[in-house]
């Protein structure tokens, strides 16, 4: 009745079920997830009917996911992608490969042909990015170790569906009129649109936007960031790759872009509400009535491919050395198909591999595996005990503290009050320093309130706790954390977005200072070097040796340190070696001997005699002194 009346009235109806549903769902411990597809299936055609068609919310809500892979691109700068190549091309590889082979066995098994079960098979492999990323998010996993790998499974994932398509193709019944030079055509059509794209990205789009920003329009580079998006999306669509794969190479390459967090800024409530209507839109599309007509093979189908999954998944994930409740969680994860099913089911559809019926049956079974998925997460926290939650009784967060007009910010902004900072902070508060702290640990927060520091509850690698703490005033911003992936992101980000503020960081080894000096820190100590400088002069100090020569020697290990560190930063880790004292390398004594050598015993002078006896003859062909 309301698909033919006023377009208002629709968009009223679908912001109003999921502003219902949501917080229910997330105060029942749910997720937003799922109280978005019950949204769209109460207002679905399966429901109340107000919606008879959902792809008209798909369509749209399908840019929602496009924008999510954008803001994820962002993030992964090009090197830090390279260092997950492992994770993508050899964890992500061998699940889909693994699980891809399970599923299919089962539904040949099962009865089905060969080619309908690979199909239904690797769509069901294709994990939900949508679902999976938002679960993420909302536990603050997405940059965790744990989280990157998903991620990295995802990628792979998102790169898969483009030979799939064309096994999709493959598979296709012949017609007599397919010479094979039109999937050569497409194939190369997507290697020009994908390079095309990379170039672009990386060339022109940081000129365009140092020139849009002279106009100081705020609508003009969010218009701009929508731009990129969209046409990255459309460029790979053209070329017949995923929308979402086009977007997350736009994001990558923009991602050490000056331009970066505004980009993010601009797009981050497009993507909010876009992605929530995709989900919506996914609840729409389950069709009750065929469910209940294949109920019986629906859910055999359902449970054994989530079961299958998630135990090839788990198997993967230990093998790749992963601990047992990151594997658990990870196959409950990623146990639901995801909306590339739907691509893959529809070509295949369309090309004659599967019919009409099976299709609308897999659709239903990836659709229903989606709306299970935090239910299965849900119920794993029976299975693995969750972390105790904090006591934030007495505990105030830093944003909220910004929200509500209080002064918290300090001279100096410290991130992170484990030991390192605690003792650091003593000279600071000796001089009177008015600092202010930011920690996740709520004991170490009224440890440090107990000390006279203002601290609060935060997330120093966000922008907006940074933000909040005041750090754009600050005269200084410490970097304490003892997690140096968090170290380097919040030490990019404080620079980008607070150039004038100095940042010293502390720093976890010798890769990790050369990674924080390439973000641009001020100045950066590895947490073991000055312990470890005091304990060697020490235990000189206690074998005799006079204080001048121990200070002699530690200056000169810290120049050669210096200069070590220097060629690293030029020419990578395994440079100067040779600077290193001890080194195998290189056969040369810590200091000019003062005395000359001699045996301890009698053996020892026999041995040196007989040296000594056998390199007699090259001597005496020396034009030189003998030494």
């Amino acid at each position: 009745m309301v698909e033919h009346g006023s377009d208002l009235v629709k968009a009223v109806v679908v912001l109003a079920a999921g502003v219902v549903a949501v917080p229910l769902f997330k105060r029942l411990g749910l997720g937003s997830v799922l109280g978005y597809l019950a949204a769209g299936l109460v207002i679905g055609p399966s429901g109340l009917g107000v919606f008879t068609d959902p792809h008209s919310i798909l369509g749209l809500a399908e840019f929602g996911v496009v924008m999510f892979l954008f803001v994820i691109g962002l993030e992964m700068q090009p090197r830090r992608l390279w260092s997950l190549r492992r994770e993508i091309f050899g964890l992500g590889l061998m699940q889909v490969v693994l699980c891809g082979a399970a599923l299919t066995a089962a539904g040949v098994l099962a009865g089905a042909p060969a080619a309908v079960a690979f199909v239904g098979a690797m769509g069901f492999v294709l994990s939900s990015t949508a679902i999976v990323m938002q679960m993420l998010d909302e536990r603050g996993e997405t940059s965790t170790k744990r989280g990157q790998r998903i991620v990295s499974v995802l990628l792979l994932e998102d790169l898969a569906i483009v030979p799939l398509l064309a096994a999709v193709a493959a598979l296709a019944p012949d017609s007599g009129h397919d010479t094979g030079v039109s999937r050569w055509v497409q194939a190369g059509i997507a290697v020009v649109a994908l390079v095309g794209l990379v170039a672009v990205s990386r060339f022109l789009l940081n000129p365009l936007f140092r020139i849009l920003s002279k106009a100081r329009a705020r609508e003009v580079m969010g218009a701009a960031a929508l731009l990129v998006v969209l046409g990255a999306s459309l460029a790979m669509q053209w070329g017949g790759l995923s929308m979402a794969l086009g977007a997350f190479a736009a994001g990558v390459m923009l991602s050490e872009s000056t331009f970066r967090h505004q980009l993010e800024a601009d797009v981050e409530p497009f993507r909010g509400l876009l992605l929530g209507l995709f989900f919506i839109g996914v609840g729409m599309s389950l069709d009750l009535a065929l469910m209940r007509a294949d109920w019986a093979v629906l859910l055999a189908g359902v449970v054994g491919a989530m079961a299958l999954k998630s135990a090839v998944v788990y198997g993967v994930a230990r093998v790749m050395r992963a601990r047992h409740g990151e594997a658990l969680e990870r196959a409950a994860l990623m146990a639901q198909g995801g909306e590339f099913a739907f691509v893959l089911y529809g070509a295949a559809a369309g090309a004659g591999v599967i019919e009409t019926h099976v299709n609308a049956l897999l659709t239903a079974a990836v659709i229903l595996s989606m709306a299970l998925t935090p239910l299965v997460v849900f119920a794993l926290r029976w299975l693995v005990p969750a972390r105790p939650a904090q006591d934030m009784a007495g505990i105030q967060r830093i944003v909220d503290a910004a929200g509500a007009g209080e002064d918290g910010a300090g001279n100096v902004v410290v991130i992170g009050f484990g030991r390192f900072a605690q003792i650091a902070c003593q000279s600071l508060l000796a001089r009177g320093v008015d600092v202010t702290i930011i920690e996740q640990d709520t004991d170490m927060i009224r440890t440090a309130g107990r000390f006279g520091f203002h601290a609060y509850y935060g997330d120093g690698t966000r922008m907006d706790v940074l933000r909040a703490a005041g750090t754009v005033h600050a005269r200084a911003l410490l970097i304490c954390v003892n997690d140096k992936d968090a170290a380097s992101r919040i030490a990019a980000h404080a620079k980008k977005a607070f150039p004038l503020v100095p940042v010293l960081a502390r720093a976890y080894d010798r890769q990790h200072a050369i990674d924080l000096i390439r973000e641009g820190v001020d100045w950066q100590v590895r947490e073991t070097f000055e312990s470890a400088m005091v304990f060697g002069g020490e235990a000189l100090r206690r074998l005799g040796v006079s204080e001048g020569d121990i200070a002699e020697l530690a200056e000169d290990v810290r120049r050669r340190d210096a200069e070590r560190l220097q060629l690293q930063m030029a020419g990578g880790i395994d440079q100067g070696r040779d600077l290193m004292h001890g080194s195998r390398w290189t056969a040369a004594p810590l200091t000019k001997p003062r005395r000359t050598g001699g045996a301890l015993n009698d053996a020892a002078a026999a041995a040196l005699e007989q040296k000594r006896a056998a390199r007699a003859p090259e001597d005496d062909g020396r034009t030189g002194p003998v030494p």
